[in-house]
């Protein structure tokens, strides 16, 4: 197989075989992933500035 052959048949596949999601569906999936990824930092935030206080306490006892 040439690759001149590959490239034609690639793009005839990419054109004509896959199915591409909408537009608005693409955006609904990014703004999902955005919120869920704030979520996600916060909490990791949160829990991280906890263990931070828990061992300064714990190493103010010694």
């Amino acid at each position: 197989m040439n690759l001149k052959n590959f490239v034609l048949e690639s793009y005839d596949e990419m054109k004509n075989k896959v199915t591409w999601p909408k537009f608005s569906f693409l955006q609904n999936s990014a703004v999902l992933v955005l919120v869920a990824s704030l979520i996600f930092a916060l909490f990791i935030g949160v829990v991280d500035l906890g263990f931070e206080n828990v061992m300064t306490w714990f190493y103010d006892l010694f």
